[in-house]
């Protein structure tokens, strides 16, 4: 299952704006109002949960500077990553896509489809919060 976010434009670099999303501390600023908890558990880990939904832990996978930030499941029971994807746009603008990638059967693909394609789109227009 693939699904991705709007592009958006922040009035950050590209660089700066991969600094900011290699840090894990900084996704909490991009988290919907319904979050239900949020824990940073190491430099490079989180526990999110949004009310009604399991809890997600995610961890820092792959950082290449300054274009793409992958973060993914720390659990092999729900395998996906989530890619932010930065270009620059001028020297103090940038656009960040986030690409979500799952491996699910049919029926969960189904049921997570339309929560999780709402929480990427959320992330992403939450990003002039950083």
């Amino acid at each position: 299952m693939n699904l991705e976010s709007p592009k958006v434009t922040v009035e950050k670099s590209d660089l700066e704006m991969f600094n900011l999303l290699s840090d894990v501390k900084n996704f909490e600023k991009l988290m919907p109002d319904n979050i239900a908890k949020f824990e940073i558990i190491g430099e490079d880990a989180f526990i999110f949960e949004l009310k009604g939904m399991p809890e997600i832990k995610l961890k820092m996978k792959e950082k290449i500077a300054p274009n793409k930030v992958v973060l993914g499941a720390a659990s092999d029971k729900l395998p996906f990553t989530l890619v932010a994807n930065i270009e620059p746009i001028s020297e103090a603008s940038s656009s960040v896509k986030l690409d979500f990638e799952g491996d699910f059967n049919p029926m969960m693909a189904m049921m997570i489809k339309g929560p999780i394609g709402k929480f990427i789109e959320t992330l992403a227009t939450n990003m002039n919060k950083l």
